[in-house]
């Protein structure tokens, strides 16, 4: 296989959301300009989700039940030649030419690392609510605040990410922010206002308690990427970022609501 425009794409999934899985799986499929090596990393027990998965021509790999992070380790792991990775949930999906575009930046700049674009919000019945545009804003904050690079929409160049190492696999939901803040190290992040993939906002989901266990946790993996001497100012900024992402989650969460009704 060929390097030059082929990405590797996992799916991780626990098989629970089998009326989704489909259409994220399809939307890969349905790439447009680039040769994509699908992968579904599934638990042995879930047969609908591993029927589905062969139904698109997937490889099919064992979840190690060790977490998401593990499970896209294992899915990086079937990687054969592929320049490019990038993994989406079991409910997001992707634009038919979403891929193709932020392959076009990589390629564009050997220097980059990460490619990101804009990203829909939908509900639970697919519809549109909302669009995720941080752009170059989203590079800039990442170190202090909120990780603005929504993980469907962004592509990253697999030589790099394995000049890193695997995702952290003690870290239960900010792997991505510990893996964008690693590869800012290793080159530049290139974006496009392209919107390129579509996030599944659940807005019963995201439980308070999760999601504080979510910010004590990002906040923690951005100190330790922080120079030593500058980690005690860390506390000078976290609460006023806390507040904004629970005033956007939140903010989010009500918009969503409101198209069920």
């Amino acid at each position: 296989m060929t390097e030059r425009g082929t990405v590797l794409a996992v799916v991780p999934t626990l098989g629970e959301r089998v009326d989704t899985l489909g259409p994220a799986l399809a939307s890969v499929r349905a790439q447009e300009g680039v040769d994509v090596r699908l992968v579904v990393v599934v638990p042995p027990a879930a047969d609908e989700a591993r029927l589905i998965a062969a139904e698109h021509g997937a490889i099919v790999v064992d979840d190690p039940k060790r977490g998401l992070s593990a499970a896209v380790n294992v899915g990086i792991a079937e990687a054969d030649g592929e320049a490019y990775f990038s993994w989406i949930g079991d409910d997001d999906e992707l634009h038919p030419d979403g891929l193709r575009s932020l392959v076009d930046l990589l390629e564009a700049d050997p220097g980059a690392v990460v490619a990101f674009g804009a990203c829909d919000y939908m509900d639970d019945r697919g519809e549109i609510f909302a669009v995720s545009r941080a752009g170059k804003w989203a590079r800039r904050v990442l170190a202090w605040g909120p990780d603005l690079i929504p993980q469907p929409a962004s592509l990253t160049r697999l030589s790099a990410m394995r000049a890193v190492g695997a995702y952290d696999e003690t870290l239960r939901f900010v792997m991505d922010l510990d893996m964008f803040l690693r590869l800012r190290r290793r080159g530049r992040f290139v974006t496009t206002g392209r919107r390129v993939a579509k996030y599944r906002w659940h807005p019963d989901a995201l439980t308070v308690a999760n999601r504080d266990l979510s910010i004590s946790e990002g906040d923690s993996v951005r100190r330790r990427h922080l120079p030593v001497r500058v980690r005690p100012l860390a506390l000078l900024w976290e609460r006023p970022v806390r507040l904004a992402i629970n005033l956007v989650s939140d903010q989010l969460s009500r918009r969503a609501r409101r198209r069920r009704t």
